[in-house]
């Protein structure tokens, strides 16, 4: 983890999200009616240090949203990663229904007492739980920019997540198929696992079989791409023994 990113990074960007997508309306769901009343609250609770904090996440996401704000506009699309991957949990909520997962976030994560989870619906809940998995935003990220690795620029890709095979997806090039795992990484530096079923994908398919880590996921990521990934780095073995509990039912009748 690297010391540069805010320990309240993820709803940072929530609520910046929030404040260039929503203007007044987002901050109305918090009791509030000026933006300024709004950031005292965040930062009442820690949220940010200063209110400097909270009109710096919204500026970094304005330059994505026809809201009349220019914000970072300099930046050209350094962030946009940030808003394509809320965008891909929860860009379909109305105002009322995102408030609630980043009321969620307070709740869970900042233990803010205020919310009642119980107006939360159960897949608002599920999806937030997805919002911390740094596989998930690495791969997001990797759709998005697959064009820019050399190897992948003029192939096609199919998504393989959902078969669960040792491979998040396929890349052809002419006629020719490459496998490629997605691993993400927040900081410009960390470790990665392979599972078993990728290793023996990876030992299977060798050169066809590529890593690409997606690094610096909390400020601006990079992708580097390893094929032959068993070869290539030093992998150690770790056995990790789980319980898995299964329930079944009485044979019915049906």
């Amino acid at each position: 983890m690297s010391g540069n990113k805010h320990k309240n990074y993820e709803v940072l960007n929530l609520i910046g999200y929030g404040l260039s997508k929503f203007n007044r309306a987002f901050i109305q769901e918090f009791g509030v009616n000026s933006k300024s009343a709004f950031y005292e609250i965040m930062v009442k609770h820690n949220i940010a240090e200063t209110t400097g904090t909270i009109k710096n996440r919204q500026d970094l996401f304005d330059p994505f949203f026809d809201n009349g704000r220019k914000g970072w506009w300099q930046k050209g699309e350094t962030y946009i990663h940030r808003k394509l991957f809320i965008d891909g949990l929860f860009g379909n909520l109305n105002v009322t229904d995102f408030a609630a997962v980043v009321k969620l976030y307070l709740l869970k994560e900042i233990n803010l007492p205020e919310f009642d989870e119980r107006k939360i619906s159960p897949i608002i809940k599920s999806k937030f739980m997805q919002l911390q998995k740094t596989g998930k935003e690495a791969e997001v990220y990797f759709i998005n920019n697959y064009k820019k690795i050399p190897d992948f620029r003029d192939a096609e890709i199919e998504d393989a997540r959902d078969l669960g095979d040792g491979y998040d997806f396929q890349i052809q090039k002419n006629n020719s198929f490459m496998l490629a795992e997605i691993k993400g990484v927040r900081a410009r530096s960390g470790a990665f696992r392979l599972t078993e079923n990728e290793y023996s994908k990876a030992k299977e398919y060798k050169n066809d079989y590529g890593i690409v880590v997606v690094s610096n996921l909390e400020d601006v990521p990079k992708m580097t791409l390893i094929f032959n990934p068993i070869y290539k780095l030093e992998l150690t073995e770790h056995i990790i023994k789980s319980k898995q509990l299964n329930y079944h039912s009485k044979s019915l009748e049906w």
